[in-house]
């Protein structure tokens, strides 16, 4: 009778390890499917802050460029945005991540492979395929978007959007996929955490190939001068620069691409700090050199210059701590308030200032990555900068080239004077105003 007692306790002591077993196992499952969900999120939400950046590109220029241009800088922005969106999906993303698909091995994926992110979760790569997808297509609209501004106000809207079509769908991708796809520049130690060079100086070199050949707008340089051409609406330029700073922090913080752990939390929070330190020491360092250099602050400049502290930090926001980031953040802003009054003496007719904010202030993030990332170099990230910056300007020299040939990029000298709200669109910003 004793021993037939003890065997319900005997199956019990069995059941331990297996119950053990299974809780272990469900625990790990648990764990699995909370990063894909934080994880998952983080891509959205990170993704409509990028969006919302697209509104702050439209009202900054909006507001830098003259009231009769300014309905033709809003159609680009919107049109820019949805071309992007299409193009991704056509060719851009699995040309940019293709993963064991590549044509060329670490140079070229596959073209016009549509992306397709239908389907069961599957939850081994850790989130959502559709929140990828979404959070990379933004990456992609703002490379267009830093053309924009640069050539607004003399070129025709047509052929801008053929570009874009090019540049979103093929020039962009590619680059990307040689630092993002696990191309040749990630084997070579390249690092650009989050794009102040794969996104922000390759707009910026985009748009300089597109400035040198368009040219300067009319009156602009005259008997060796510079014609100061005022935008239409600083509050409107300002609003913009705010947008902008609140959408790097999915921008950076996205960048992280994981918030399933409590390291991976950590590092969102570290690289938010960062980020809104380096606007901030961009600005500060602006508002302080504009005043010693002109007797009196330029508030464009200081836009101009929070927004290059921003894509100071973009290349590596995770490591510096904060007095790291306010310098490399501050550095940014001088860039910007020197080299603008350079490009104007080399006859580069920036409208808004996109290539000091986003080519050069892209090239110093990219270069301040070394002084507190691990294992990476300065040299390499040169050489890195320099293949990016060489491949999209010859590139896009050779579109801007065609373009012009075929269709002419520039509109008339009296469409120019007129506005082009008026000879592009019909329609006025301001119909309400005199002409400015």
């Amino acid at each position: 009778m004793k021993s037939l007692k003890l065997l319900p306790l005997a199956a019990a002591l069995a059941v331990v390890p297996v119950m053990g077993l299974a809780q272990d196992t469900s625990e790990a499952a648990a764990a699995v499917d909370n990063a894909f969900i934080f994880n998952t999120l983080l891509f959205l939400i990170g993704g409509f802050l990028v969006f919302w950046m697209a509104a702050g590109f439209a009202m900054l220029e909006a507001g830098l460029v003259r009231s009769k241009n300014v309905t033709t800088q809003l159609t680009k922005n919107i049109a820019l945005f949805s071309i992007a969106a299409i193009m991704y999906w056509l060719v851009g993303y699995n040309l940019m991540y293709p993963g064991d698909g590549w044509w060329m091995q670490g140079l070229l994926g596959p073209i016009f492979a549509t992306a397709d992110i239908g389907g069961d979760p599957a939850l081994e790569t850790g989130y959502a395929t559709g929140s990828d997808f979404f959070f990379q297509l933004m990456f992609c609209a703002t490379t267009a978007s830093i053309v924009s501004g640069t050539l607004a106000e003399r070129i025709k809207l047509w052929p801008f959007l053929i570009f874009t079509v090019i540049l979103t769908g093929f020039i962009y991708p590619i680059e990307a996929s040689w630092q993002w796809g696990g191309g040749f520049l990630s084997e070579m130690g390249f690092s650009d955490f989050a794009g102040s060079t794969l996104v922000h100086a390759a707009g910026g070199f985009a748009a300089l190939a597109g400035a040198l050949i368009l040219g300067p707008r009319l009156g602009k340089y005259k008997d060796g001068r510079v014609n100061p051409m005022p935008g239409s609406n600083l509050a409107l330029a300002t609003l913009g620069t705010f947008i902008l700073w609140l959408g790097w922090f999915g921008f950076n913080g996205g960048s992280q691409l994981a918030l399933g752990t409590e390291a991976d939390a950590n590092a969102v929070a570290v690289i938010f700090a960062n980020t809104n330190m380096a606007a901030a020491a961009g600005a500060v360092a602006a508002l302080i050199l504009t005043q010693i250099m002109y007797k009196k602050v330029d508030l464009t400049m200081v836009l101009n210059g929070a927004l290059a502290g921003l894509v100071s930090i973009t290349a590596g926001p995770l490591d510096p701590t904060l007095f790291g980031a306010l310098w490399i953040g501050a550095v940014g802003g001088v860039i910007v308030v020197l080299a603008v009054p350079f490009l104007d003496k080399l006859k580069i007719d920036d409208v808004v200032g996109a290539i000091p904010v986003h080519l050069i202030a892209g090239f110093w993030g990219t270069l301040a990555v070394p002084f507190y990332t691990e294992g990476t170099s300065f040299v390499t990230q040169i050489i890195g900068f320099a293949i990016i910056g060489a491949f999209v300007f010859v590139v896009s020299t050779v579109v801007w080239l065609i373009l012009k040939a075929t269709m002419g990029i520039r509109v008339s000298e009296e469409a120019e004077i007129n506005g082009l709200d008026v000879s592009e669109l019909g329609m006025e910003a301001y119909p309400e105003f005199t002409k400015g």
